[in-house]
């Protein structure tokens, strides 16, 4: 079974906790990988008294800080697994402005050595302004320009090759892992890979927050939600090597009463982010209203072959309040769900088929 990870912000966000005391209770509850986020980053070199306007800004002196947080996080028996987020990066028309979304990327490379990591990744575009594309052709030239950026990097540096990963938002232009998946295929590069994550898989497949039901197909039964569901995993094992899926996030979400619940009138926020950023869970805590099929989509996602880390992505509220209990809860409440989400799917039969009749 693969290791486990969670990311930095689900461990308490950056503007009441400082990095390493996030990272010390991550080691303490056993966690082998770490998800190195933007802001997280951002506020280190802050702790370090640098400037954080750009903090990918390839500098000796942010390099150096870099180094520092990659030694400290191999000292408490980890490793950086990843840095995320980029946006906005792909199918831009504009040729300035694609120029300088192409130098976010790049601007990484010297980092990720610094963090001896080979990862990073994008998240598929959110935009909807006329400047922007989604055809197929084009995107995937902007992923291929991309990793062969990267490749010459490594090539240059005699470093291991360069990663990135391409994940689908659920509010996101390309949405689903079959949308992601074809942009993949057509790139064609061994180092452009997917980003796989239950919450966001969930919440267009399955979910919606503004059904009572929790479901979020047009017709009643939860049943008939799980049968589409299952041929949707079904086709991913059928259809992505293991070798393709570059990493995976797991998260589960609460049940909220959608009385309570509702759409944000400002019309340019996307209806999903506020039940993203605030009510996500981890895994198997339906105690605390988590009730979606996680089980389901890791079952899948394993039965790619795929090897890398079971990594935790949760945004909550419970993550934006101060307290020096609050990173070592989260951590201690993370690795207990993801035992028991192993557990859960470790304990039907290894067919798929019937392993997916089973959860």
């Amino acid at each position: 079974m693969p290791g486990y990870g969670i990311a930095t912000l689900s461990l308490g966000n950056a503007r009441y906790h400082t990095l390493e005391p996030r990272l010390q209770a991550a080691a303490t509850a056993g966690f082998k990988y770490i998800d190195l986020f933007d802001e997280c980053w951002a506020s280190y070199l802050s702790e370090h008294g640098l400037p954080n306007e750009d903090p990918w800004a390839p500098t000796d002196a942010n390099l150096s800080v870099a180094r520092k947080l990659g030694d400290l996080v191999q000292s408490l028996g980890m490793k950086i697994s990843c840095t995320q987020p980029l946006r906005s990066i792909e199918g831009l028309l504009d040729p300035e402005e694609r120029q300088a979304a192409f130098k976010k990327v790049t601007s990484r490379f010297p980092f990720m050595r610094a963090f001896k990591t080979d990862l990073v990744f994008m998240c598929a575009n959110t935009r909807t302004d006329e400047s922007v594309t989604t055809d197929l052709k084009t995107v995937a030239r902007d992923l291929a320009e991309l990793a062969d950026l990267a490749r010459t990097f490594s090539e240059e540096d005699g470093g291991p090759v360069l990663r990135i990963g391409y994940e689908a938002l659920s509010w996101a232009r390309r949405n689903t892992w079959s949308a992601t998946w074809e942009v993949i295929r057509m790139a064609n590069r061994g180092n452009v890979g997917l980003i796989l994550d239950t919450f966001n898989i969930l919440a267009v497949e399955f979910a919606d927050p503004f059904n009572a039901r929790g479901h979020g197909r047009v017709f009643d039964s939860e049943r008939e939600a799980m049968d589409v569901l299952r041929g949707s995993m079904t086709a991913l094992v059928n259809s992505v090597p293991g070798e393709k899926v570059f990493f995976f996030q797991v998260a589960d979400a609460e049940l909220v009463d959608p009385r309570f619940f509702r759409r944000d009138p400002d019309s340019s926020i996307p209806a999903l982010l506020p039940w993203s950023r605030g009510h996500r869970l981890f895994p198997c805590e339906t105690e605390r209203g988590g009730y979606m099929p996680v089980g389901v989509v890791t079952a899948a996602v394993l039965a790619t072959g795929y090897k890398g880390p079971l990594s935790l992505e949760v945004f909550n509220q419970s993550l934006n309040v101060s307290g020096k209990e609050v990173p070592g809860e989260h951590a201690r409440r993370g690795m207990t769900g993801l035992r028991k989400l192993v557990e859960e799917v470790e304990g039907v039969e290894p067919f798929w088929e019937r392993r997916m009749g089973k959860l």
